[in-house]
């Protein structure tokens, strides 16, 4: 089993502390009931938390449906500075082995206009029934006090063996996106698998989220969002599309955000959580007043 990390960003607008946006990417793999009664498990959970404004969950592994709301509960107690609220996907999976994508976010900050579970479709041309294993989620954010109002976030986590297929795939999603809620100020995040020996060189030249240059991967393939040392992968990936958006990205903010190392962690002690590094997005949504933190 392979372990990622938890996807950042890091920068500050000089305006005003609320002209911002911390947006993550966190695989905290098999959540469930096991982990969100193991303290040390979820402390640490909080601390990343904390950190995001907004943070997509992926791999929920709770039937009861009690882990996350603990998680979510804690956190307001943890953060009192700010107010958490909680949008969850349906339970996805082509057989008995369900996930769930969950968004995280400060209700104090951020609202929901709408959400959308992407449905099982028909592969075109093909006689294989659903093109993702675990169709995106997608959630249209409101955010009253920045430039960009309205933003949709696309939350993707990959079958391995599928991962170009289903990148590929995310292109179609886009589209159909985009035509229903005509908002071209997208980010496709999560755990793509998008490195090592699930891509190949030949087959990015036919991933249309790679060849269609108005979409941009924020996350290069040189880097690296897993745990343990012996691997170097950049599985898990922030891809934008849309002017304002991606003029309003604090340039060079997107990074791997490594808990292990930040927090004093072994690497046993890491794989404990068995989760990926954060991928942490900093949006600075007025213009050209951007710097990044040292």
């Amino acid at each position: 089993m392979r372990t990622a990390v938890l996807l950042f960003v890091v920068g500050l607008c000089v305006l005003n502390a609320a002209s911002s946006l911390k947006i993550c990417a966190f695989n905290v793999q098999s959540f469930g009931e096991s982990k969100a009664n193991n303290k040390k498990v979820m402390g640490i959970l909080l601390k990343i938390l904390s950190r995001c404004d907004l943070c997509l969950i992926q791999e929920v592994r709770d039937s009861k449906g009690t882990a996350i709301q603990a998680l979510v509960k804690d956190l307001n107690r943890f953060d009192k500075s700010n107010s958490y609220s909680y949008v969850e996907s349906e339970r996805l999976g082509r057989k008995t082995y369900k996930e769930q994508y969950v968004y995280i976010y400060r209700n104090n900050v951020l609202t929901i206009k709408e959400h959308y579970q992407y449905p099982k479709l028909e592969g075109e041309g093909t006689k294989e029934v659903n093109a993702f294993s675990r169709e995106p989620f997608v959630v249209r954010f409101h955010s009253p006090t920045t430039l960009v109002k309205d933003f949709v976030l696309i939350g993707q986590h990959t079958c391995p063996r599928n991962a170009m297929k289903e990148i590929n795939e995310l292109y179609t999603v886009f589209k159909g996106i985009y035509k229903k809620w005509k908002n071209d100020n997208v980010m496709i995040l999560g755990d793509l698998n998008a490195g090592c020996s699930y891509v190949t060189i030949k087959g990015w030249g036919a991933v249309r989220l790679r060849s269609d240059p108005k979409f941009r991967w924020l996350i290069g393939d040189e880097q690296d969002t897993t745990v343990r040392e012996k691997t170097h992968c950049a599985y898990d990936r922030i891809i934008v599309h849309g002017r304002e958006i991606i003029s309003s990205i604090v340039p060079g903010s997107a990074q791997p955000f490594n808990f292990k190392n930040y927090f004093h962690l072994t690497e046993e002690e890491a794989l404990q959580m068995e989760t990926s590094f954060a991928d942490l997005l900093k949006l600075c949504f007025f213009r050209n007043s951007c710097y990044i933190i040292p």
